[in-house]
């Protein structure tokens, strides 16, 4: 069976508005977009579920997951304690090669480290990473490292861009992406230490490195993929989310105020509503985790039905191309142009 044609293992317990929210989400990737879905959790509880929609439709198959990872559980719980949990099952089916791609909107903290420790690392990439897919006028940003590593190394780095690279190639379907290294200025000796260190590693990859970018590079469509550690970059994603927060809610608070401002947000209405919708996390519907051994796609805790479907859309794609196999082979070529 060729990889792209296995089910996506979806932990249906994981999420703030689960099991309504995957199950749904299910349903319509299967229906509008033909994605093949392992659904994990308790059989009782998704069967009960499924009855409200008439039952599972083809290309749907639960599989029973007696534990649930909670927020507050540890990170190592569905490795550890939890190995009965929907999301242990569903990194299993994975890892066993029953399905192609793994899509959480629970515990994202333990869904990275479980997801390291079940799967394991691809060979030469010290750090598994996130990214976020962020909007801009002609298409979207790949911004990698979202989050999981506070403190990183120049190889790191370079690493994060070699996993941005093909993720935005094979994934995203961009074509020799332009790779960014974020800094505090676009010339060359700009930047702390790691920086000047990981521009240098860059310049010799063989990506279509375009030096460095600053922050409104993110959104101006100038390049595809921005590097940085995941200080840098989960201060981008939350400062980016809490920046369109303020904007709808000026728009709101003005349109209360003035009869002539309501008249024209109600004039620009299907503009804000492309412009909504161009922001909306759940059209992309999570963030790959970078590095690991096989597709992985972490979603937002109140992820949506809408959010699932795109999730499992997204992580179909990822697994049915070879994106963990051209990281591998890049990495280990400059491994071997380090060592020589």
């Amino acid at each position: 069976m060729r990889t792209g044609t296995r089910p996506v293992a979806l932990d249906a317990m994981g999420g703030d508005h689960a099991p309504a929210a995957t199950v749904q989400g299910a349903i319509e990737a299967a229906r509008d977009h033909g994605v093949q879905v392992f659904l994990v959790g308790r059989e009782a509880v998704l069967r009960r579920e499924f009855a409200r929609h008439g039952g599972a439709p083809r290309g749907i198959e639960i599989v029973d997951a007696a534990e649930v990872i909670s927020m507050n559980d540890p990170p190592t719980a569905p490795a550890r304690s939890k190995r009965n949990s929907s999301m242990s099952v569903a990194l299993r089916l994975v890892r066993d090669g029953r399905a192609s791609a793994f899509v959480t909107a629970g515990n994202s903290g333990a869904a990275m480290v479980a997801a390291k420790l079940m799967l394991g690392a691809i060979p030469g990439v010290d750090r598994p990473a996130l990214a976020a897919s962020l909007p801009r006028r002609d298409h979207r940003t790949l911004l990698i490292d979202a989050g999981a590593n506070v403190d990183c190394r120049a190889e790191h780095l370079e690493q994060f861009a070699v996993m941005g690279h093909f993720y935005a190639e094979e994934v995203m379907g961009i074509p020799r992406p332009r790779v960014g290294l974020l800094s505090i200025g676009e010339e060359r000796g700009k930047g702390d230490k790691v920086t000047l260190e990981a521009f240098e590693l860059l310049e010799h990859t063989g990506l279509n490195f375009v030096g460095n970018v600053e922050g409104r590079d993110v959104y101006a469509g100038t390049v595809d993929v921005v590097v940085c550690d995941g200080f840098v970059g989960n201060v981008v994603l939350k400062t980016s989310e809490g920046l369109g927060e303020m904007i709808y809610g000026l728009l709101r608070d003005h349109a209360r105020r003035s009869p002539v401002s309501a008249i024209g947000l109600l004039i620009a209405k299907g503009a804000l509503r492309a412009l909504k919708h161009k922001a909306d996390y759940a059209e992309v519907g999570g963030a790959p985790l970078l590095g690991v051994a096989g597709p992985c796609l972490v979603g937002h805790g109140r992820s949506t039905p809408k959010a699932i479907r795109n999730a499992l859309r997204t992580a179909h794609t990822f697994g049915s191309h070879d994106v963990i196999g051209k990281i591998t082979s890049k990495i280990a070529q400059l491994h071997g142009q380090e060592g020589m």
